[in-house]
């Protein structure tokens, strides 16, 4: 049994969700001059969804730490002169470029993988290496076709062959059109100096771990395991190495483990009031989420639609540092942002549920709210009448 090291610093349940909120970006002033770059730096991965309701969830990341920047600026900034690359961390995610030799380790364990889901037909992969080199950068489809029928998993050849290159790290996807990855080489596309697969596993991991730690702040064992999707005896090799220290949380049954720099000065500032992604990293990890904020959420996007209890896309809303309540959104036409569902969690939430309505709808160019269903029936008018005032006060 491992001897888990003496707790360095005793942190109160107030303290850890603070820190929580500044290390991901959501508690005191933004950093405007690094813009989305910052953000993604600072956050490690962003992840990616194909569900686009507001606006992709890539988009919803940086918008809800910095507010009205474009969207076309949000992905220029991610792909524009090669700042990031695809690949596979806590899912699907945007990563920063620096960061390509520590993913070494996955990319060796796909090499060595003995099973893949699809076949690949003899001489593929060869031959979409060859037209990438001559041809690319290049989608699937112009590669010569991504699936073999309209089933969504059924994959052509070439389609098996890219994507296996890609996990290889043969080949990198290099920006997304109209959610279709373009793929190109990575001897192009990365960085000589990063395009190495020299760091050994442990090497990997350490940075990852102390990454993952970074990025929350505060967490245990399984929150930095599940940050770019590690095994947790992963994360045991390497933590003590690490950079991160031990603390003790009031509340968390399990023990945890913080950035030193996250507990050197108090964690203060303004609190950002917005919607968030479900898939944004404050709240991807549910079993956190209820931990830090004691807030229960799922997706509840793949539930039957008769079983749903908050809606089909439902984004906590995030004000004062708290989870205070949910809106379903959808968009009608291009001016209106539509409020299918709203929930709040008591009176309390209703000045910030609507503020975060409004700059959203701004955000995505919509000039009207309006709301349907309000969970509590008593909250209707008051949340209207809110949602009325911010938008006067948005025209001013």
């Amino acid at each position: 049994m491992t001897t888990l090291p003496r707790p360095t610093a005793a942190l109160s349940a107030d303290e850890a969700r603070r820190i929580a909120l500044r290390a991901q970006g959501f508690l005191g002033a933004p950093d405007r001059r690094s813009g989305v770059r910052g953000v993604l730096r600072h956050l490690g991965a962003v992840q990616l969804d194909t569900i686009s309701v507001l606006a992709r969830s890539h988009e919803l990341i940086p918008y809800a730490r910095l507010g009205r920047v474009g969207r076309k600026t949000v992905e220029a900034a991610y792909w524009k002169d090669t700042h990031a690359f695809e690949y596979w961390s806590h899912a699907a995610c945007i990563l920063p470029v620096e960061e390509w030799p520590h993913f070494a380790f996955r990319r060796r364990a796909y090499r060595d993988r003995p099973h893949w889901g699809h076949e690949l037909p003899e001489g593929v992969y060869d031959q979409v290496v060859k037209q990438l080199r001559s041809e690319g950068p290049l989608t699937a489809t112009e590669l010569g076709g991504a699936k073999r029928t309209s089933e969504w998993w059924d994959w052509s050849g070439t389609k098996v062959a890219v994507e296996r290159a890609l996990m290889y790290g043969e080949v990198v996807c290099v920006q997304r059109r109209g959610w279709k990855r373009v793929y190109d080489l990575a001897e192009r596309a990365i960085p000589q100096a990063l395009l190495h697969d020299e760091l050994d596993d442990t090497e990997c991991l350490r940075r990852l771990v102390g990454l993952a730690g970074q990025s929350l702040g505060v967490g245990t064992r399984a929150d930095i395991a599940d940050y770019h999707r590690l095994k947790g005896e992963q994360v045991d090799a390497v933590i003590a190495d690490s950079g991160l220290v031990p603390v003790e949380v009031e509340g968390w049954s399990k023990p945890a483990w913080a950035d030193p720099a996250a507990l050197a000065t108090p964690p203060r500032g303004r609190h950002r009031t917005t919607l968030l992604s479900p898939f944004d990293s404050l709240i991807w990890d549910r079993a956190r989420t209820e931990r830090i904020f004691g807030f229960t959420h799922r997706l509840e996007a793949y539930v039957p639609k008769p079983k749903r209890v908050y809606g089909y896309y439902a984004m906590p809303v995030l004000a004062g540092g708290r989870l205070v309540g949910r809106v379903d959104p959808a968009r009608e036409g291009s001016d209106i942002l539509v409020a299918r569902q709203v929930t709040l969690d008591g009176p309390k939430a209703v000045p910030a549920v609507a503020e975060a309505l409004v700059e959203a709808a701004s955000w995505v160019d919509c000039t009207t709210v309006r709301v349907e269903r309000v969970d509590a029936p008593e909250l209707r008018e008051p949340l209207l009448k809110e949602v009325t005032r911010a938008l006067i006060a948005a025209l001013r």
